[in-house]
């Protein structure tokens, strides 16, 4: 069996497990798991609204799964893409409402605000890793921390007058689009998806077809190597995380710009950069993966607010199924080796 067959298999194999481990579970529990898995596709797909809000959930989802793909990519554990997720929502609404600028100055320039603020907070782990050889994961999982009462004081103390929420950005700042809106039933469908996808190619794009992202990998691969190769592995540690925390920040911009229009302080994690870490397993770490991956994990979690209502069962329970999926997928060395022995014996 080939190396490319096993890749897309492995995943696909992972999401059948997931999903009848989970159905297990609904018997034992006494839930109906049809009424369940109908419930789930009729809150994803069953109507045009709840369509537009699935690719509106799917639109951070892939930009947080690119930022740890790619840190994975390049042998680098981004852990913090949720801490760069919130810096980033909160440097796009920040320009969003502080300036009054034309439309195709001020929505770039917003962007661009959320861009640099998720690569400047990727930038300390980065640094740390290359100069002084500290653990990134250490590193990001503290930041992630950081992050959140940081935004939360500057949301009560510089944007606000001790208030819990911003005001909405300008309307020159937004990525909402009234057309989107009104063919999806008025869900909060924006623009935001567009530059996800735009996303995928380029990170395909400069992986697969750069020099960079040759040397990238490299360094990921085997630093000593690079090293002696004559690639400047220090710079390439701090470049691979400033390029996952360009991601991560455009992710949050997808919220401060498309979805809310607005920042609010948080009690805990959204938990949009942790699902990144689990969209970007199952996507195998490349861009197509991470694409498709997205897709499914934002059809579960819109769909699974339909269950209660149409089944009577849980949402929580989808939460279960994508834990079991995520298992899976971190088990697939036991998948891989099934799949060998299938193939073993096709050749025989």
């Amino acid at each position: 069996m080939s190396k490319r067959l096993k890749g897309i298999l492995t995943p696909l194999i992972a999401v059948l497990l997931g999903i009848i481990v989970g159905t297990i579970i609904m018997v034992v529990s006494g839930y109906d798991p049809i009424a369940a898995f109908t419930a789930l596709w009729n809150g994803a797909f069953g109507q045009v609204y709840y369509f537009g809000e699935v690719v509106r959930q799917v639109t951070p989802y892939i930009l947080a799964g690119l930022a740890v793909a790619f840190a994975f990519r390049v042998g680098l554990f981004n852990i913090g893409v949720e801490g760069q997720f919130m810096v980033g929502w909160l440097a796009s609404v920040w320009v969003g409402v502080a300036f009054d600028l034309p439309k195709a100055i001020h929505l770039p320039l917003a962007i661009l605000a959320a861009m640099v603020a998720g690569a400047l907070w990727a930038f300390i782990p980065g640094f740390l890793k290359a100069r002084l050889r500290v653990h990134e994961v250490i590193v990001t999982i503290m930041l992630n921390y950081v992050a959140l009462h940081v935004t939360n004081y500057l949301i009560k103390n510089v944007l606000t007058d001790h208030k819990d929420k911003t005001d909405m950005i300008k309307d020159t700042a937004t990525l909402r689009s009234g057309w989107l809106e009104s063919i999806t039933d008025y869900s909060r469908l924006h623009w935001g998806i567009i530059i996800a996808v735009a996303c995928c190619f380029i990170m395909w794009f400069l992986l697969e077809r750069t020099t960079r992202g040759f040397e990238l990998r490299a360094v990921g691969f085997n630093q000593d190597a690079a090293h002696y190769a004559g690639m400047n592995v220090n710079k390439n540690i701090i470049l691979s995380m400033v390029i996952s925390g360009v991601f991560a920040g455009l992710a949050g911009a997808m919220e401060g710009l498309g979805t809310f229009g607005y920042i609010t302080t948080k009690g805990g994690f959204t938990g949009v950069g942790f699902d990144g870490i689990a969209i970007a397993l199952l996507g195998g770490n490349s861009a197509l993966g991470v694409f498709f991956s997205a897709i499914l994990f934002g059809a579960l979690k819109v769909g699974a607010l339909n269950m209660p209502l149409e089944a009577g069962v849980p949402n929580e329970l989808v939460d279960i199924i994508i834990a079991l999926i995520v298992f899976f997928v971190a088990s697939s060395y036991i998948i891989r080796l099934v799949l060998d022995r299938f193939g073993k014996k096709e050749v025989k």
